[in-house]
């Protein structure tokens, strides 16, 4: 069964748990599906590609983070719009589900691109859209369970803005905002987007994520039992600091290959390579800590290849000039041929078993959630929003509503409810 699209998001907040012990480990996280491979010396490996959740109807031409959708021209004036769901005393529309399912058809096809047939990337397309409502009502209540924690995301959402900003090679906040709404995007809604990704990132970091412990014992048992998924030829991972001279003068050279130099010495020193990555790299691989991939040989350029396999694991290159920039390379992990010994795939096992109870436990808590709030459906959508719930009356889409609190419970008082059901969606969650 596909995962909710939410665990996509949720599974972000992995690497955000294990960001800092990554970072201080030497070990290499598990092969991506498919690898970038540098072309030559005097070429930058290109970057790993960033998969972003969720994808506007039309692919934006700003790099970096999906933003929110397009404003409706046709929209203005609107001051009545249905609603289909109601999650507290936030409210989900007809038009947001409807482009929630676009998003779905986008996001189907972007993962597809020569990976699936025809046939499959339909059956993809109906099984996201059919999870489209139930997914907005989790993450509505992953966001207001949030703000209820008192959570601040505010400075990760500059953050998140300023390495948009770079990315795109923009020289100013400003500069992005009229980007965005050259798109057709709400800036606004943009930065909502945004922090609410954020969000609930950190809610299942936090409620969730911060729960789930992967023994040694556990390891070892794993390792014992599935030995021949750790047969690989000769590999190594590698981690990147790029320094880009994309579009500068020569006269700016000098400065930057010193900024190349500066991080290098720095690694040296002994800082954490993944944190000067996301200082120092212009690369969009400083976001994975500079990670840039495991290569077998011959999947590189031999220049490149004579250089990194005859390093040892952490080692560093000089500071590479390629076309692209300034390059350090660093030897993550050099794997030998045959059975890898465990202290060599450990991190993959824990990631691996990690990302098993995550989902489970994910699902456990967005149900209970779920009987801690106040969530009715409209009819015809019962289904679609993972179980049944009261009928709602079609109403102003900012209608004024008081709110009580009982306990941890939140209840918003709403206008003509139609049967006795106490108005609890009492529905799977996902499972």
């Amino acid at each position: 069964m596909r995962k909710l699209v939410l665990l996509v998001a949720f599974c972000t907040a992995l690497p955000l748990l294990a960001e800092d012990q990554q970072e201080s480990s030497s070990e290499a996280p598990p092969p991506p599906a498919t690898q970038a491979k540098p072309e030559s010396s005097s070429q930058a490996p290109p970057p790993a590609a960033s998969q972003t959740k969720p994808a506007p109807p039309t692919a934006p031409k700003l790099k970096g983070l999906a933003a929110a959708q397009p404003v409706d021209p046709d929209a203005a004036g609107k001051t009545i719009e249905e609603i289909i769901a109601r999650v507290n005393n936030e409210i989900i529309t007809l038009s947001e589900y409807e482009k929630a399912r676009e998003t779905a058809v986008d996001d189907a096809k972007q993962e597809c691109q020569g990976r699936c047939t025809p046939e499959q990337l339909q059956t993809d397309i109906a099984d996201r859209q059919k999870n489209t409502l139930r997914e907005l009502i989790d993450q509505s209540l992953l966001v207001q369970r949030g703000k209820d924690m008192g959570l601040n995301v505010e400075a990760d959402v500059i953050k998140q803005l300023d390495q948009i900003r770079i990315q795109n090679k923009l020289d100013s906040m400003e500069a992005l905002e009229k980007a965005v709404t050259s798109e057709g995007m709400n800036w606004e809604d943009f930065k909502n987007n945004i922090r609410n990704r954020i969000l609930t990132q950190r809610v299942i970091s936090q409620e969730v994520g911060s729960h789930i412990s992967i023994g040694e014992d556990e390891i070892q048992k794993y390792y014992e039992a599935h030995k021949s998924e750790f047969v690989r030829p000769e590999e190594v991972a590698l981690r990147e600091i790029e320094v880009s001279t994309q579009g500068k003068s020569p006269d700016e050279l000098p400065a930057l290959k010193k900024k190349a130099e500066t991080a290098l010495k720095r690694v040296q020193d002994g800082e954490d390579f993944g944190g000067i990555a996301k200082r120092y790299s212009d690369s969009s691989t400083k976001d994975q800590g500079g990670f840039l991939g495991i290569y077998k040989r011959g999947e590189l350029a031999k220049e490149l290849e004579d250089k990194v396999f005859n390093m040892k694991r952490n080692e560093l290159t000089d500071v590479l000039e390629t076309k692209q920039g300034y390059l350090i390379l660093q030897v993550l992990e050099h794997y030998s041929e045959g059975v890898q010994p465990l202290d060599k795939v450990r991190n993959e096992i824990t990631e691996k078993l990690y990302n098993e109870r995550l989902e489970p436990a994910v699902r456990d808590y967005l149900k209970t959630l779920r009987e801690q709030s106040y969530v009715i459906i409209k009819p015809g959508y019962q289904d679609l929003a993972g179980g049944g719930g009261s009928e709602i009356q079609e109403v102003s889409a900012t209608p004024e509503a008081s709110k009580q609190k009982k306990g941890h419970k939140r209840f918003l008082l709403f206008g003509k409810r139609s049967g006795s059901n106490s108005g609890k969606s009492g529905g799977d969650t996902g499972k």
